[in-house]
């Protein structure tokens, strides 16, 4: 059995809480090493992660070493996890790994255990968070894509929580690329929610990674999303928000990330979208306002040149805007409004609009059509 296996198998024999396997972790490289340990090295351990404190903790006391070897000899228990994890097509990894990633292992609590789906080594590359709205509108949706596109076309692997709406946009684009794209679950990493991304979950086992500090099994409770966010912003070196509102998730994931000392974007938007007023608040909060790539890159240089053919994300910025486009407002406004404006007959303007549609110039919403760029 390798370590992580032997770390599994103590947490769940001992009921080990997160913090105390993570010190544990620390303390030792490998679950064998801590019986070799004398008090004085654990307590020096202590003395250095904790300062005065350490003389009230009991890290590993002769009762605590006389159950981890029990736990090493029960090599059955052992051998059943590995056969659960084999016939999931999961990986564990271990907080004393060596390609633990190192981002996420300085947080204040990274996961002591993590199991993975996919492509291990996406670990070792530079990540980058997008998130936004579960119902974002169609023009929040494309730009995720596309930003999450280009972005891996730069050698940056996107990085979100593969929910509705913008996650899954972002983790679309990213597949698409060069440097693919990481999807942390808020729950086991062999269970695919929501359901409806059950594609999407099967092509980021495949060309992405999966990730979950949930054990195999464990089901999206409403609890453990929240929680997952630290785990995004986490291994990334920068967040960037597409659509949120004010009370949603992916503000969460920003907060998170700015504890962690992590760069934070935001998409503006329309002060009548209420899907846009998250990103602007976080604006408004010392967040950097994008409308390009560079914007991004201005704080994070690219990782690799764009392969030949690619399109960056901002392109639709370069072309000449329709005329009717004028007209329109980031708001809706109704087709009455919209004739009187441009003195068109409104066969012509639907046709128009449609066109203008089909685009990606404007959006059909409740209230009208309104600018969507």
């Amino acid at each position: 059995m390798d370590d992580a296996l032997l770390w599994l198998l103590l947490q769940q024999q001992l009921k080990l809480p997160p913090l105390r396997l993570r010190l544990l972790m620390r303390l030792a490289a490998s679950p064998r090493q801590l019986l070799e340990l004398d008090d004085t090295q654990v307590q020096q351990f202590l003395y250095c992660r904790l300062g005065d404190e350490a003389r009230a903790q009991q890290l590993l006391d002769d009762s605590l070493r006389a159950q981890i070897a029990d736990v090493l000899c029960d090599r059955h228990a052992g051998q059943q996890l590995g056969e659960q994890l084999l016939a999931s097509d999961c990986q564990l990894l271990s907080l004393a790994d060596s390609d633990y990633p190192q981002r996420l292992a300085e947080i204040a609590d990274p996961p002591p255990l993590l199991y993975l789906r996919g492509r291990r080594e996406l670990l070792g590359s530079s990540m980058l968070a997008v998130v936004g709205s579960r119902r974002p509108s169609r023009r929040g949706e494309e730009d995720a894509y596309a930003f999450a596109q280009a972005l891996s076309a730069r050698g940056f692997s996107i990085v979100s929580g593969m929910a509705m709406g913008i996650d899954g946009a972002a983790h679309a684009g990213a597949l698409g690329a060069v440097a693919s794209s990481v999807a942390v679950l808020g729950c086991g990493v062999d269970i695919c929610y929501p359901r409806r991304h059950q594609a999407l979950y099967q092509q980021l086992g495949e060309q992405g990674l999966l990730i979950s500090e949930y054990a195999l099994g464990s089901p999206p409770l409403p609890h453990q999303f929240p929680r997952r966010n630290r785990i995004i912003s986490g291994l990334c070196v920068g967040v960037l928000v597409v659509e949120a509102a004010t009370n949603s998730g992916s503000l969460i994931t920003a907060r998170q990330a700015l504890e962690q000392n992590r760069e934070v974007f935001a998409l503006p938007g329309s002060i009548h979208n209420p899907a846009s007023r998250g990103c602007n608040a976080l604006i408004r909060q010392g967040a950097k306002l994008v409308e390009t790539l560079d914007d991004i890159f201005e704080e994070l240089p690219p990782l690799a040149a764009p392969p030949a053919g690619a399109v960056p994300a901002a392109a639709a910025d370069e072309l000449a805007e329709p005329p009717l486009l004028a007209l329109l407002e980031f708001a809706p406004l109704n087709l009455e409004q919209l004739a009187q404006r441009s003195a068109l007959p409104v066969a012509a303007l639907l046709s128009a609009l449609s066109d203008l549609e089909v685009a990606g110039w404007v959006e059909q919403c409740r209230g009208g059509w309104q600018r969507c760029r």
